[in-house]
């Protein structure tokens, strides 16, 4: 008997009972529909974590402040977002615990830190604002960067990144600035022309430079308070806005207050890399600070619901086992039969394990169909206006991909096949004469 010819008798015996069967393939659907709901918002979960580590500059990025300058985070990315604040005219402040030029190079001689890599803004001290033609309120500037060189990946929910090859002064704006700023949408600002306002804070004068939005960035961890992106050239612009009239040597002796660096993961784990740049009295921060504790919070919450799916397979195999003990008492005659005309042991085996193994794949096919369709729904409803994942566009709540998708169906098919063995062996092994006198 050929494969197929396996497949479609087993597929018809199946549905003799229907209602049975139904039952069955119904208590097999709720344990995978549960799983790979599980599943997908694990890989939902990781990819947008993935994606703000990407943000940091990948798995080898290390953030490097003086001791005591854990209050740098907030104004470096590693605070909670804020949005837009509105501008009201005050002294500005300066920033303690900078890093000297001796600090520097002793930061650069720890072994594992690829001193090459070091790269540090320099800091633009004073008041600035947004504004644009649309509104006239004014909207601080809190956070504003260029992208330094490495594997930094910026998600945008509209436009693109500034073009440093470009001489020309562009920004994207970050998440919520787009609103603020009286438009519509994060799309109806790329290409429009917003000011940037800042003050002398020797002069006290202000100085306004017209600039290009050519993206908005997508609202995430890191992302959302990590400030703006502007083009070099229209840093360098700001730059000289601010330090005006200032002597020279006072322009290259800038403090220096925290500077992103990337280390030999291959050689060093983050735990042993950040122990050495304590001994040497700094302090470390690296991705896993950052993105750790979140994943480990919802890595638990993932591993309580698929033992809750588990369990609800485990009762699904049950069923299988009893769904085809009932179908070989029932078929024995057939069976006995079957045997007589030559059919032999491993065919019979062979066509209830089939059977084992299609209540799987119905069970399976159908959770996940089920699933995915409440998923996509639901992905819809948390990123519509009001919805609580709407101010995170890239953050899909339920991730479903044919890597996560086809293993779970393997999964459960090869459960089925394991708890229908039992059955098929018994099946297999009925001696004709006794199975054809079965009453």
């Amino acid at each position: 008997m050929q494969f197929f010819d396996v497949l479609r008798t087993a597929n018809h015996n199946l549905f003799r009972n229907k209602v049975r069967t139904f039952l069955t393939i119904l208590a097999i659907f709720v344990g995978s529909f549960t799983i790979i709901l599980n599943v997908a918002i694990n890989a939902g979960v990781n990819a947008f974590i993935d994606e703000q580590t990407d943000v940091l500059g990948g798995d080898d990025f290390i953030m490097l402040l003086s001791n005591g300058a854990e209050s740098m985070m907030s104004s470096t990315g590693m605070g909670a977002a804020s949005g837009p604040t509105e501008y009201v005219e005050s002294e500005a402040t300066s920033s303690v615990n900078a890093l000297s030029k001796e600090d520097q190079e002793k930061l650069k001689q720890i072994e594992g830190i690829d001193a090459d890599s070091f790269y540090s803004p320099t800091p633009i001290n004073g008041e600035g604002y947004y504004a644009s033609k649309k509104t006239d309120k004014k909207y601080v500037i809190e956070n504003m960067m260029i992208l330094p060189p490495g594997n930094f990946k910026i998600p945008l929910a509209a436009g693109s990144l500034p073009d440093d090859d470009k001489d020309t002064y562009q920004i994207t704006l970050a998440p919520e600035y787009a609103e603020a700023l009286g438009y519509d949408n994060n799309e109806a600002i790329i290409g429009q022309t917003i000011t940037l306002a800042f003050k002398n804070d020797v002069l006290k004068t202000w100085s306004k430079v017209e600039a290009e939005v050519v993206g908005v960035e997508a609202n995430g961890i890191v992302t959302s308070s990590m400030g703006s992106i502007i083009s070099r050239a229209l840093y360098d612009k700001i730059f000289d806005i601010a330090y005006q009239h200032l002597p020279a040597e006072y322009k290259e002796n800038l403090p220096t207050y925290y500077i992103m660096a990337t280390f030999d993961h291959e050689k060093f784990t983050e735990d042993e890399i950040k122990q050495k740049v304590a001994d040497a009295g700094y302090f470390a921060w690296t991705v896993s600070d950052m993105m750790g504790m979140i994943r480990s919070f919802f890595d638990v919450i993932m591993v309580v619901f698929n033992v809750f799916g588990s369990i609800a397979l485990l009762a699904a195999a049950i069923g299988i086992v009893n769904t085809l003990l009932m179908s070989v008492e029932e078929r024995t005659r057939e069976i006995g039969l079957d045997k007589a005309l030559g059919m032999s042991s491993g065919h019979i085996f062979a066509e209830f394990a089939t059977e084992a193994i299609l209540l799987g794949f119905w069970g399976s096919v159908l959770g996940v169909l089920v699933a995915f369709g409440i998923g996509t729904a639901v992905n819809a409803a948390v990123h519509a206006p009001g919805g609580f994942l709407e101010v995170f566009p890239t953050f899909d709540l339920f991730r479903f991909t044919l890597d996560n998708i086809l293993p779970l169906i393997l999964i459960i098919m090869l459960i089925a096949f394991i708890a229908g063995t039992a059955p098929a062996w018994k099946a297999a092994r009925k001696n004709p004469i006794d199975a054809l006198r079965y009453e």
